[in-house]
């Protein structure tokens, strides 16, 4: 299995999960610089990033264009969906697509993609529907490990 689509969710994945509110509508997230270099160094290597949110965020937006990610979609409920027809617009099949996720909306993507990631801090449920689980937590490296994982195994 080779993959080509590396799809993940944000909140809790890219991110460790916490939004902080100013009260004027204002929000910020936090996300980790090594998270971002393992998607610099998978794109480097033609392997797509898609980041499916069921949450929109202008935070997610702005990550995305700092990482030259085209492929954003933002506030998204039916990710299982989103995923498919992307899969299908990039010509690809579902055993060349990983997806990484942390909570309940994401399990049906992680069971329908050939390789289902959960971050260590998912919950039971994702991490008993995943077929890999990352030693970091969300927002705090697990991208990069699975980026590592892609590239050094060539999975």
């Amino acid at each position: 299995m080779k993959i080509k689509l590396l799809a993940m969710d944000v909140d809790g994945t890219l991110t460790d999960g916490s939004v902080y509110m100013d009260g004027e509508g204002h929000e910020f997230k936090r996300f980790d610089i090594q998270d971002g270099m393992g998607i610099a160094l998978l794109r480097r290597e033609g392997i797509e990033i898609a980041l499916i949110s069921g949450r929109f965020s202008a935070s997610t937006d702005q990550r995305a264009k700092d990482l030259g990610i085209s492929l954003v979609f933002n506030g998204v409920r039916d990710k299982l969906g989103t995923l498919k027809s992307l899969t299908e617009k990039l010509g690809l099949r579902d055993e060349e697509v990983a997806y990484i996720g942390d909570d309940v909306n994401d399990i049906d993507c992680i069971k329908w993609a050939g390789l289902g990631i959960a971050v260590a801090n998912a919950r039971p449920e994702v991490l008993e529907a995943a077929g890999y689980i990352t030693r970091s937590s969300g927002g705090m490296g697990a991208v990069r490990e699975v980026a590592d994982l892609l590239l050094k195994e060539g999975v």
